[in-house]
């Protein structure tokens, strides 16, 4: 016969005395735990205090009453363990183990001195205050210890008196057991699921917080991102026509008029990278986010953009549609200039001597752009890129609700195409136009 326990059983078989150990922790303990104060309305707060300190005082004249003159023990013993049991409930604001402990011995030392005195229908082994008082210190005790170790000081207030009631015998008196039975479990009921509402509360409460943090940690993020897509931006374009015409210009020093033009370019694309560097540190020092720090660029300042590329030796053609171009958002007016400005750093990087052209049109329902070099015609130098430039297009892309493609366009040149939706870019511009129809009227 196999007498090993299966491999399952160490953990139910320890799982009993870590019930134990709780049970102990809960209910065998000095440590201070203070009944809170009402949170509404913060004028009563402390009413509840105030109605146990009253209580306690009820409890012990009318238990000293009780025990000295119906179970016939004498004043001064009466009050002894009146006090006890009142003393019990005071204490169950600050330490409602201690109390629950001091509570059960009080009770069960009157029970038992009393046997031997009881009158036909004197209630036993509870006296009537012994009774509520204990009631309440229970439920305070529940509403501060979890839920098992208030059962078991349920359990313990219960079998307690009940063994007392049997060691007495027949004896002629009113037994209350059962109603104290229902009082308790009512108050432990009671009490727990007050604490049990408190702890959900906590604990939401606890979720909102960490909710707000993550949303604070997402939204810094994102802001991080779209400050990191700006940088890139704006610098990843100045320093590639700086850098195309840095290495035109050794080739330049027997034509001085030209050379100095190209310097002359150097300087302004240097000067132009620190000009919206400047912006943007602005608006990130700045507290109020709504003021400006210079002029975001748009669609008008394509042109500029292309002679600024035409001016490091490469071929730009345009097409450019009127309208409804001029009246998009600015938001999705800078996302635009944005990707073109990229994809003409891209044709810089990695497309020397090819031809660019730029088409910006648009149908009934969407805006369209493309940018389309051919096959470069010079081996263009190794570029340390690492494609952040094409993830923030099509970042810029898809915040407009539209979508980005980019690729070989299967004659060996490149093309960046970006597709997006008219719906809710026009919209500043026809209600400016409803509201001169009507100012008009």
């Amino acid at each position: 016969m196999n007498d090993e326990l299966p491999a399952d059983r160490p953990g139910k078989v320890n799982a009993l005395p870590m019930v134990a150990r709780s049970l102990l922790q809960d209910l065998l303990t000095i440590r201070p735990d203070p009944l809170p104060p009402l949170r509404r309305p913060r004028r009563l707060g402390r009413l509840p205090h105030v109605c146990v300190a009253a209580a306690a005082v009820v409890v012990v004249i009318a238990t000293s009453d009780q025990l000295g003159h119906r179970n016939q023990l004498g004043l001064g013993y009466g009050i002894l363990l009146a006090l006890l049991q009142g003393g019990a409930l005071l204490l169950a604001l600050a330490h409602p183990a201690p109390a629950w402990w001091l509570s059960l011995t009080g009770a069960g030392i009157a029970a038992a001195v009393s046997a031997p005195h009881l009158l036909e229908n004197t209630p036993w082994p509870w006296t009537i205050p012994g009774l509520v008082a204990h009631a309440a210190v229970l439920l305070l005790l529940s509403l501060r210890v979890r839920t098992p170790a208030a059962c078991a000081a349920l359990a313990a207030s219960v079998l307690i008196p009940f063994l007392i009631e049997l060691a007495a015998g027949a004896r002629p008196y009113q037994g209350n057991s059962f109603p104290a039975l229902m009082l308790f479990s009512l108050a432990v009921v009671l009490g727990a699921t007050m604490r049990g509402r408190r702890t959900a509360r906590a604990q939401l409460a606890e979720q909102a917080a960490l909710t707000t943090v993550e949303r604070a940690q997402r939204t810094l993020l994102e802001e991080r991102g779209r400050i990191a897509r700006e940088l890139h931006d704006v610098v990843a374009h100045h320093m590639s026509v700086i850098s195309i015409q840095a290495q035109v210009a050794p080739h330049l020093t027997q034509s001085p008029t030209e050379l100095a033009e190209n310097l002359a370019g150097i300087r302004q694309n240097a000067l132009d990278a620190l000009t919206e560097l400047r912006h943007m540190l602005g608006v990130l020092r700045s507290d109020d986010t709504e003021s400006p720090h210079g002029p975001q660029p748009t669609l008008d300042d394509l042109d500029a953009l292309v002679a600024n590329v035409r001016g490091t030796g490469l071929t730009v053609t345009t097409e450019i549609a009127d309208r409804p171009v001029q009246h998009l958002d600015p938001g999705a007016q800078l996302a635009l200039y944005r990707i073109a400005q990229e994809a003409f750093s891209n044709c810089l990087r990695h497309a020397l001597g090819a031809h660019v052209h730029l088409r910006l049109a648009h149908t009934d329902d969407a805006l369209e752009l493309d940018i389309t070099n051919t096959a470069s015609t010079t081996p263009a130098p190794p570029s340390p890129g690492s494609g952040h430039g094409l993830l923030g297009m099509r970042e810029r892309t898809t915040m407009l609700g539209g979508h980005l493609t980019a690729g070989p366009d299967g004659s060996g040149g490149y093309r960046v195409s970006a597709r997006i939706p008219l719906t809710g870019l026009l919209t500043a511009h026809r209600d400016d136009d409803t509201c001169t129809e009507k100012s008009t009227t």
